[in-house]
């Protein structure tokens, strides 16, 4: 149904008359005739009758009338939900125990004013493709790989530098140490279950693994974190990694150990991507409250661990390096 045609209608019904719909309408008065002529033509009635005091609705026109009015009001409801003022801000954080998830947290209480919708997608592939096609406004990712670079029409801004930590159980040999020599960890059986090849922290780890001569095993699917927390906290041998803000939940009795990891302490470099295009006006905040919160790259308090941290060279879009 032609929506013009209906608002042409009502807007003949509001004034009463074609003449002053059509200065509303900023249209001809013959313009307002075919209109509301061809909406009668595809119902098969007359919705309005001419006479000498102006126009007036038919009985076919006063039960069409009500079905108009929703028709524009859905109509607006529609354009309203794509706005960008007007709709959430859809990000995505990856996991929702991350410390992607902080960072958007914080940002929610520094403005509760702006509507977020918070999703968790699979890797920096699908996120770039989401970002490209309008379904999310940002994405936490490390960026890229080796030998891939972002398209151009998708920005990146580093926003944190996550140091990595040692996650053992009670008996593991490191378990007392209150931090560790990254060095020392090579020997030791570091368990990383559910790592998917092709993703931007599988080749994360691999270069950490290549470096450092750490023996990284992703043997067995990965049933979650609470069987990784089993296992790691039954194992004298097994240990694994973690973000130092991932935020982890296990039994008490499991007496699970962070160990901090240094000399150099290996960061997992976090970058809010979106596209250039997007005109959300929330995005602008978004990125505005991460360059400016203390733990950004380039900040004081990261710069003072900046010349002892290691992360792969290809995930440090500092001057928005992002070829390969």
């Amino acid at each position: 149904m032609d929506l013009d045609a209906v608002r042409t209608f009502l807007a003949v019904v509001d004034s009463g008359r074609f003449r002053e719909a059509a200065a509303e309408l900023a249209i001809t008065q013959q313009a307002v005739s075919k209109r509301v002529a061809a909406l009668e033509r595809e119902l098969g009635v007359r919705l309005l009758a001419r006479t000498a005091r102006g126009a007036e609705v038919t009985i076919d026109g006063q039960a069409f009338l009500p079905h108009a009015r929703a028709l524009l009001h859905a109509e607006a409801r529609a354009m309203a939900s794509v706005r960008p003022e007007r709709r959430a801000l859809r990000v995505d954080v990856i996991g929702r125990r991350l410390a992607t998830a902080g960072l958007l947290r914080g940002f929610h209480r520094a403005h509760p004013e702006i509507e977020l919708d918070v999703v968790t997608l699979f890797d920096a592939d699908t996120a770039v493709a989401a970002l490209r096609a309008g379904t999310i406004d940002a994405s936490f990712r490390a960026v890229t790989m080796p030998g891939r670079s972002l398209p151009e029409d998708i920005e990146a801004l580093p926003v944190l530098d996550e140091p990595l930590q040692l996650l053992t159980g009670p008996g593991h040999v490191l378990a007392g140490a209150r931090s560790v020599p990254l060095a020392r960890l090579a020997g030791h059986r570091i368990w990383i279950p559910g790592i998917v090849g092709g993703t931007e922290w599988a080749a994360y780890y691999a270069d950490l693994a290549d470096r450092f001569g750490l023996t990284i095993e992703v043997t067995g699917p990965d049933f979650g974190p609470e069987a990784l927390f089993d296992t790691i906290a039954d194992s004298p041998e097994l240990a694994t990694l973690v973000g130092e803000g991932t935020r982890l939940v296990w039994p008490q009795g499991h007496d699970l150990r962070r160990v901090a990891v240094q000399g150099p302490t290996p960061v997992y470099p976090h970058s809010l991507l979106w596209a250039a295009d997007n005109p959300h006006p929330s995005l602008l905040s978004l990125r505005e409250h991460l360059a400016l919160s203390p733990e950004a790259p380039g900040s004081s308090a990261s710069a003072a661990r900046e010349t002892d941290i290691w992360t792969p060279a290809w995930a440090r879009p500092r001057d928005h390096g992002l070829a390969p």
